[in-house]
């Protein structure tokens, strides 16, 4: 298994490109660099089969249509996210807020991915030969995911904005809810294993056990 992070934009946002055979990939979020990306992945000679999106929030979706329309041959190239997300990707600058301006002044395509699928609750979604289920997560965004993958030897955890190193995703933007953020935490990432690798949107990788011991806003779950 392959697991490449890019910290990309002001954000520092998590460009994750994975890949089980050096081959195929699939990247999880595409920050509005998607020049960087883009070498990245002729650099290691990938071929993208699919784009997930955690969440909507433009420093997660705000590359994904540029990085579409600068690969070759790929206009169908698919890209997962939560339906109650989608309006984010369909129209980042409408829903970008203050950052919004940035696409535009930049030249980043905004026209919509021309393939959207959602990503439900409880799928298994497939890409570059590797399973991804889908954890419905809630609190960030109201469409915000997690995606689970697992492998012989391991499993990973992408967790976006939901999960971070010792903290969670804020909850003060329009959508959030830090009742329902901790609800799915509890429902959906405390019961996984410990040894259960977390990637975030934003920040270093940790663990699930790390953080069932370590992380505050995790203590009263328990």
């Amino acid at each position: 298994m392959i697991v490449i992070g890019l910290p990309l934009w002001v954000a520092q946002t998590n460009c994750w490109i994975v890949s089980a055979d050096g081959h195929e990939c699939v990247l999880v979020d595409v920050p509005p660099d998607p020049r960087a990306v883009l070498t990245e992945v002729q650099a290691r000679h990938l071929k993208v089969s699919a784009i997930f999106a955690t969440h909507g929030h433009i420093d997660h979706v705000g590359g994904i249509s540029s990085f579409i329309h600068q690969q070759q041959n790929t206009p169908t190239l698919p890209v997962y996210i939560h339906s109650k997300d989608k309006h984010m990707l369909i129209d980042p600058v409408g829903n970008g807020g203050s950052l919004s301006q940035y696409l535009v002044d930049s030249g980043l395509a905004t026209a919509p991915p021309e393939f959207i699928a959602d990503l439900d609750d409880g799928e298994v979604v497939k890409g570059a030969g590797m399973k991804f289920q889908v954890l419905y997560t809630p609190g960030h965004t109201k469409g915000s995911v997690c995606l689970l993958l697992s492998d012989d030897q391991s499993e990973i955890l992408f967790s976006g904005d939901h999960l971070f190193k010792d903290s969670i995703g804020r909850t003060d933007l329009p959508g959030g809810s830090y009742e329902e953020l901790m609800n799915s935490m509890g429902e959906k990432i405390l019961p996984l294993k410990d040894e259960v690798a977390v990637f975030p949107g934003h920040g270093p990788t940790t663990t699930i056990g790390h953080e069932k011991q370590h992380n505050p806003f995790l203590q009263n779950l328990r």
